[in-house]
């Protein structure tokens, strides 16, 4: 059963054991992200130089459950931008948010900013 919803943010919190990793590790198996945050996870190691195999290593002991974000997830998404804007949120932040809202679950992240905006999600902040 998932228990809450990462952002890219915490993912990469955990994989690089910064500040905040304890909170992710105790949840990440039963979590999911959405795929949009995945894409950024996956952004951010291969900027670094990290190679593809090399990053599924690091992503499968993880367990993640990947949503996918589909038309309804992509309008839900867009929608967040009134309430979200000014706090300066992502459209990855949006989608993580949005997620979560509609899963009725925690979004755990590293952005102090979320918690400054009422998406309809309880926000972790794990830093």
């Amino acid at each position: 059963m998932v228990s809450a919803v990462l952002d890219a943010s915490a993912v990469m919190a955990s994989l690089n054991r910064e500040p905040g990793y304890e909170q992710v590790d105790k949840i990440v198996g039963d979590a999911c992200i959405s795929s949009v945050n995945l894409a950024e996870v996956v952004t951010k190691l291969t900027s670094g130089g990290i190679t593809p195999p090399v990053i599924e290593a690091m992503l499968a002991p993880l367990s993640l459950i990947v949503e996918s974000f589909d038309t309804q997830r992509a309008m839900a998404t867009g929608l967040l931008t009134a309430k979200t804007s000014k706090a300066g949120l992502s459209l990855g932040d949006r989608a993580c948010l949005s997620l979560a809202a509609e899963l009725g679950l925690q979004a755990f992240t590293s952005d102090k900013a979320w918690a400054k905006v009422d998406a309809g999600a309880n926000v972790v902040v794990i830093r």
